[in-house]
């Protein structure tokens, strides 16, 4: 069972040492006290568990590493169908968002493993979507998939802009399977 000190959470929530301690005292943030000493310790799932329930940023080292959420972001109707369906039939849990302000929210809340990225959106497009994720702390580590009908330079510099993977649309079903399952086996064991 890892314990986390007070102190090594008021560097992660990015407060100060008394707030933690004021947050175990009030009963919101589950902690004990060492024998003899006095001092604080939480217990990493209930740290975790504080998060949550308080909608702050899980740190990637205590995110679960068995996740298996994949966020499809396209603005085409029948394409998320396709790739929803096609990753639930492998055991994926699958979310939606058709537009790049939208799955940037649910990026940052709901913390999804992975997701499918379309370069061409209204709005915020794939680029800059990709660009959000790459320099934003909480999901930069996220699995980025582009599924994209965009020319090979495009698919390039989306590689080069961060994306771990390519697939040029269209696509076989047992492609999309292939790259997902690869992405987050790597993810896992690096994890």
């Amino acid at each position: 069972m890892k314990t986390l000190t007070t102190g090594e959470i008021a560097k992660i929530c990015d407060v100060n040492l008394r707030t933690v301690i004021r947050w175990i005292e009030r009963g919101e943030l589950k902690g004990f006290k060492l024998p003899g000493r006095g001092n604080n310790r939480v217990l990493v799932e209930d740290f975790v568990s504080f998060l949550e329930q308080h909608g702050m940023p899980i740190p990637p080292e205590f995110a679960p590493k068995n996740n298996r959420r994949v966020l499809v972001l396209d603005d085409e109707p029948a394409i998320t169908r396709l790739i929803s369906r096609i990753l639930r039939s492998g055991g994926y849990e699958v979310d939606v968002a058709t537009d790049g302000f939208q799955g940037g929210a649910k990026l940052l809340q709901d913390r999804p493993a992975l997701i499918t990225l379309d370069l061409s959106m209204p709005g915020l497009d794939g680029f800059q979507v990709l660009d959000f994720i790459r320099s934003t702390s909480e999901i930069k580590n996220t699995k980025v998939v582009v599924v994209s009908a965009l020319s090979t330079a495009d698919l390039n510099r989306a590689l080069e802009a961060g994306a771990d993977a390519v697939l040029q649309k269209p696509f076989q079903n047992q492609e999309l399977t292939e790259v997902v399952d690869r992405l987050l086996k790597d993810s896992v064991q690096t994890g």
